[in-house]
């Protein structure tokens, strides 16, 4: 693995990623395809390269997600997730959080591994079967073991937590397979002393990238850009940086501000299952939010297609997007899939939310490039605010 720094705007940054698997550098920042063991939840693999390529080719997998099924010595059989998937042009990233289905229990977590409340029940992971589930899997990177706690905890639980972090990154990085490049986790919960001391100690570690953990644990968003501010003010400019628990438009643009690269990223999923569609103008140049949107459940970023106000709607979701559904599809198709409950309505809307979302983050690209990020951040955030205040929509 590559990586190089081509453009700042502030502490915002515009990098290469070069992956083995991809024959294609992946731009960043960039984001992670949520999956379910190995597969967006909804897109098949053949819609995959319908999605904006290279921007696309980047997917997380949750190693807890094969605890149940399929054994994980059954997948190096194979030949490894890329050859059990068919997704050989693919850069897979393992990491052990899973928002949706893999939740970390701060308090059951012992000196001996991490634990989580999966599909199978509460597990315990020591290291050495995490890293096991590793070297079966084959993935491009992968994130070692973190005992991640929610903002609430004490500041003595959070000490704890950094410290068995550092051991079993340690274990991790002692049993590492050949193949793949280690990201050292960086945890510390809401405690600014904590986050730093984590920071400087990964920092000296033999890794090829850096994890952020714990966040969308319970903290605000208020309280993230100084516990983000003094991980990046540690940790050396020439390698990754990857964050999960930002999903939201805002929370990304916060974390891009930060200077963070790679987002994992459960967002897209969420909407997806509700059955909203994002909306937001991709135009750096435009002021943002001039849309007159008074359906329930829609706000500036969002429509919900389940509204009454679709029922005869003929347009595309967003007019001029070349995503595979809005190129064949109107909203009044997707609405009456969606009341009938037909999961090709879930398909269509991941098709176009992941699009927009990859568009997205490839505006935001544009903008460091050329040294206009924040004044976009800040338009951005602004009229999004501006807007939910006048219509009185919840976020």
């Amino acid at each position: 693995m590559k990586f190089n720094v081509k453009a700042w705007s502030g502490g915002a940054r515009a990098g290469v990623l070069e992956i083995g698997s991809c024959p294609n550098p992946i731009e960043t920042p960039a984001l992670l395809l949520s999956t379910r063991k190995g597969l967006p939840h909804f897109i098949s693999p053949d819609l995959l390269s319908s999605l904006p390529y290279p921007d696309c080719r980047l997917l997380q997998v949750s190693p807890l997600h094969f605890l149940e099924g399929l054994p994980t010595r059954n997948i190096s059989k194979i030949g490894g997730l890329h050859r059990m998937l068919s997704l050989h042009e693919y850069g897979i990233a393992a990491v052990v959080r899973d928002s949706i289905f893999c939740l970390p229990q701060a308090i059951g977590s012992t000196k001996l591994g991490a634990s989580f409340e999966t599909p199978c029940g509460r597990l315990l992971i020591k290291p050495k079967d995490y890293m096991e589930m590793i070297s079966h899997m084959g993935p491009n990177i992968w994130v070692a073991l973190a005992d991640e706690v929610p903002a609430w905890v004490t500041d003595k639980r959070n000490k704890i937590s950094v410290d068995r972090t550092f051991r079993w990154l340690d274990d991790c990085l002692a049993l590492n397979p050949a193949g793949g490049c280690a990201f050292g986790t960086i945890v510390g919960g809401s405690n600014l002393e904590e986050r730093k001391r984590c920071a400087e100690e990964v920092a000296k570690r033999n890794v090829s990238g850096y994890w952020i953990g714990g966040f969308g644990l319970g903290e605000s968003i208020d309280e993230r850009p100084p516990l983000l501010t003094a991980i990046m003010d540690i940790l050396p400019d020439d390698k990754p940086r990857m964050i999960s628990g930002l999903g939201l438009p805002e929370e990304v643009l916060q974390g891009i501000s930060a200077g963070i690269d790679l987002f994992d990223s459960t967002y897209v999923y969420s909407l997806t299952l509700g059955g909203y569609a994002l909306t937001f103008p991709l135009d750096k140049h435009r002021n943002h939010y001039n849309m007159q949107l008074s359906q329930i459940g829609s706000d500036s970023t969002k429509i919900n297609l389940r509204a009454t106000v679709y029922r005869k709607d003929l347009s595309p979701i967003v007019a001029n997007c070349t995503c595979y559904t809005c190129k064949n599809h109107t909203k009044a198709y997707i609405n009456h899939l969606l009341n009938v409950h037909e999961m090709l309505a879930q398909i269509l809307l991941e098709i176009h939310n992941t699009h927009h979302y990859l568009m997205f983050f490839r505006l935001i690209r544009e903008t460091i490039k050329d040294g206009s990020f924040e004044q976009f951040r800040q338009s951005f955030i602004e009229s999004r605010r501006d807007h939910l205040k006048g219509e009185a929509v919840p976020a």
